[in-house]
């Protein structure tokens, strides 16, 4: 047998034996072992409580266990980085702030990940209502009086947000430029930081998830003065909309749900999307929602991309305006 012979023969075999072995990890059960879920913000703040809430519901529906592992950093663009580098088997997840990534295909010239390349929408998990509150000592009851005071001092109010270019940065962004103020941004690391120094009155201001801010509003240590997004919401079923209180025309909506780093095998990414679908249905999975502040709203991988599309042409132009960068 001549050698070229040889190494054809063995080239072949070789091609065989990762062929068979590539068929095999693809029809492997899965999950065989526990499942992470990278929450991109830090612990108190609407990504981790929606986070922990779908890991212990998804969990029972997979037989593993699913691990909220809190990475936080550059607003949610490091675990946003740790989940595109991953190995896309199955078992590192994201739970993904997608208005958060939408603009951030805006503020940054050099983006560290493409939302379309690096990752596979599974479904959302639910929409997020946001929602104005200020420190009730600076004597705000409305939208109204918050903007005659804002004028009557220019800058002489600070704004809190989870950080610069947070769609809680944004929110502010969008709501001064509408209103014709102007206050001081103070950016922090997630929404418990900035809750600290909003009720303590060292900061005056902030548009941050029902969610993180439901506990403080019942509390009565920060006031609710309008919610974002177009309807009013059940868990604060008194408090405006911002178009209702002051501003018709604004609307700043945000989403949460889950992505898996790109070329994730096709099953593992089927069964994700039908277990996060059955579960948004679940009156219960609802209910415990519901109590926290969110509404379960579940769009499949196809309507999850369309849904990216819009939010990143919708930021673009509110990120434009406030001449924000993060290069």
């Amino acid at each position: 047998m001549s050698r070229s012979l040889q190494r054809a023969l063995w080239c072949a075999a070789v091609s065989s034996l990762i062929l068979i072995l590539a068929n095999a990890q693809a029809d492997e059960p899965w999950p065989l072992r526990p499942v992470r879920l990278i929450a991109p913000f830090t612990p108190a703040g609407a990504t981790d409580i929606l986070s922990r809430l779908t890991a212990d519901a998804l969990g029972k529906r997979l037989g593993q266990n699913v691990i909220v592992e809190n990475r936080p950093g550059a607003g949610a663009v490091l675990g946003g980085e740790v989940v595109a580098r991953a190995s896309p088997d199955g078992y590192t997840l994201l739970m993904a702030p997608s208005t958060v990534y939408a603009a951030g295909a805006s503020l940054y010239a050099r983006p560290k990940f493409d939302l379309t390349r690096d990752f596979a929408p599974v479904a959302t998990v639910a929409f997020v209502p946001h929602v104005l509150v200020v420190d009730p000592a600076i004597g705000a009851a409305d939208v109204k009086q918050l903007i005659a005071i804002a004028r009557a001092k220019p800058e002489g109010l600070i704004m809190a947000s989870q950080g610069v270019g947070t769609i809680s940065q944004l929110e502010g962004e969008l709501f001064q430029h509408m209103a014709g103020i102007h206050m001081v941004h103070v950016p922090y690391k997630g929404s418990a930081p900035a809750h600290l120094d909003l009720i303590a009155g060292r900061v005056n201001v902030m548009f941050d998830s029902v969610a993180a801010t439901l506990q403080h509003i019942r509390s009565g240590k920060l006031r609710a003065l309008a919610v974002t997004n177009a309807a009013r919401v059940p868990a604060l079923p008194d408090v405006p909309t911002m178009a209702e209180a002051a501003l018709p025309g604004y609307l700043a909506e945000s989403w949460l749900g889950v992505f898996a780093p790109a070329s994730t095998p096709k099953p593992v990414i089927a069964r994700l999307t039908r277990e996060l679908m059955q579960l948004a249905a679940d009156p219960a999975f609802r209910q415990r929602l519901a109590e926290q502040g969110f509404e379960s709203r579940s769009l499949g991988p196809d309507d999850y991309a369309a849904l990216m599309k819009r939010e990143t042409r919708y930021w673009a132009v509110v990120v434009k305006r406030a001449g924000i960068s993060l290069d």
